[in-house]
């Protein structure tokens, strides 16, 4: 099994920043991709950002510019995120899929209000 535990969730005004950090424990084999959704109250869960076999990177383009998704060796992958806006307020999830299965970690929330 694996683990993804998230971290760096708040409260943040309009123009400022948040970091957020998904690392990953357990039976980790291979990583073909991790990265971060996000569900709006009310709304569908939409990709955010996703690192695919380590180096290519996509994003949505309403993050575009403005959030930068990165992985460190330790099986860690972190967002960050600048200039945010009151539409970046959700529930972050982070996602790893390898070997055909996909985990999901429980969610931070990320509150833009000022």
């Amino acid at each position: 099994q694996v683990q993804l535990m998230e971290s760096g969730g708040g409260l943040v005004q309009p123009g400022g920043s948040l970091r957020l950090s998904c690392a990953a424990s357990g039976s980790i084999f291979s990583i073909n991709v991790m990265g971060w959704y996000r569900q709006a109250s009310g709304k569908e869960r939409e990709m955010v950002a996703l690192i695919i076999n380590g180096d290519r990177t996509i994003y949505a383009d309403s993050v575009k510019g403005r959030f930068t998704i990165f992985r460190d060796v330790e099986n860690t992958v972190f967002l960050q995120m600048n200039s945010l806006k009151p539409e970046d307020t959700a529930v972050y999830y982070c996602n790893l899929i390898g070997r055909g299965n996909s985990y999901w970690g429980q969610g931070t929330q990320v509150t833009v209000s000022s």
